[in-house]
């Protein structure tokens, strides 16, 4: 990794996979000042009530011009509101939003369902994401496959996996990943417990109204309806989802662990702070991530100085991004397809140079 991308993050054979760290979470912990793990309900609110006021806006004045002229603006902007609406719901799940689990909720339910999003289903996979995270036997969203497992995919699951990532979240909610069984919609899936029946319920009923309504729409406006005001806004936040959170953890710098070589700080360190420049606040800086999975219980607006503040403690196992997000994006998708089948502080390798070797190396 080149020194203008990644800061305090090399690939070394002493780099910070091979040893073992040199603090605790209750040093890292200290270093914080103790506001940053209160949530404000007000503050909170206010970002809800921000985000939907904008969708609400530009969806007034895009029925009004009704311009194709104006569509791509309204669709790139209204999508990224979509995005940034998740991550409000994203805070209600982590319990980050309020002390208040009813007003987590509800403001999650009323930040998720209207783009398509089980909360509950959600909250649970994510959270055993965060409790997991640089796991390779047990984490939960965007970890390496092993090469074998790599070379044995059928072409359509390599497709989603690698080539159109973008896309896969909404088949994400259906099937998982690979290896991963269950549907963020069944209270019958191995990833919910027998006490979180109802919780299931409750979301997948409300998804299902909201599909419902769609529906309605469609029926009463037409095909073009939909596609003009929710459809493409849709497939825009998709792709953000995807991207950031691809993003977040696929990196040919950041090591991956097995067995008792993992625990939790350890893992909670394998991802990275990224820039996105100007939509960092829109997007309630989302991409200030190593704090957030070290204290996932953290207001999101209160990241940043968080993340200053254990900066000095964390040292060179604190990964930063420097990169474009477009060149993060291009270069992940070209070096992280696969990890070694066994060994753990194990990192990303390419399909692509594996296909390069084999033509190399066969024989005449």
């Amino acid at each position: 990794m080149q020194s203008n991308t990644v800061s305090q993050a090399t690939v070394t054979a002493s780099s910070p996979s091979t040893k073992e760290l040199p603090f605790t979470l209750q040093d890292v912990k200290a270093a914080i000042p103790a506001h940053c793990f209160e949530p404000s309900v007000w503050k909170s609110l206010s970002y809800f009530f921000l985000d939907i006021s904008i969708i609400a806006g530009l969806y007034a004045i895009a029925y009004s011009l009704d311009s194709w002229f104006f569509f791509p603006i309204f669709w790139l902007m209204q999508g990224t509101m979509f995005w940034a609406l998740f991550v409000v719901g994203h805070d209600c799940g982590h319990g980050s939003f309020s002390k208040q689990k009813w007003l987590n909720n509800l403001i999650g339910h009323l930040s998720h369902i209207p783009i398509l999003v089980p909360y509950h289903g959600w909250r649970i996979s994510h959270r055993t994401h965060h409790a997991n995270t640089g796991n390779l036997d047990t984490d939960e969203s965007w970890y390496p496959v092993s090469e074998s497992k790599y070379n044995r995919m059928p072409w359509y699951e390599k497709l989603f996996r690698f080539y159109i990532p973008l896309l896969a979240y909404p088949i994400y909610l259906f099937r998982r990943s690979p290896d991963r069984a269950g549907s963020h919609f069944s209270p019958n899936s191995p990833l919910f417990r027998p006490s979180e029946k109802w919780d299931i319920i409750t979301s997948s009923t409300l998804w299902v109204l909201m599909v419902g309504f769609l529906g309605f729409l469609t029926y009463e406006f037409g095909w073009l309806f939909l596609l003009k005001y929710y459809l493409v806004p849709y497939i825009i936040f998709v792709m953000w989802l995807d991207l950031v959170t691809y993003l977040h953890h696929t990196e040919a710098d950041i090591p991956w662990y097995r067995g008792e070589d993992w625990y939790f700080l350890k893992g909670a360190l394998s991802t990275i702070d990224r820039d996105y420049g100007f939509i960092n606040s829109i997007h309630h800086d989302i991409g200030t991530h190593v704090a957030h999975h070290i204290f996932l219980n953290m207001p999101h607006y209160h990241l940043k100085t968080a993340t200053e503040a254990i900066k000095p403690i964390l040292g060179e196992y604190y990964r930063k991004s420097d990169e474009p997000i477009w060149k993060s994006f291009i270069n992940s998708y070209l070096a992280c397809h696969f990890v070694p089948d066994t060994g753990s502080g194990v990192y990303y390798q390419s399909g692509w140079k594996s296909k390069d070797s084999s033509k190399t190396n066969k024989p005449d």
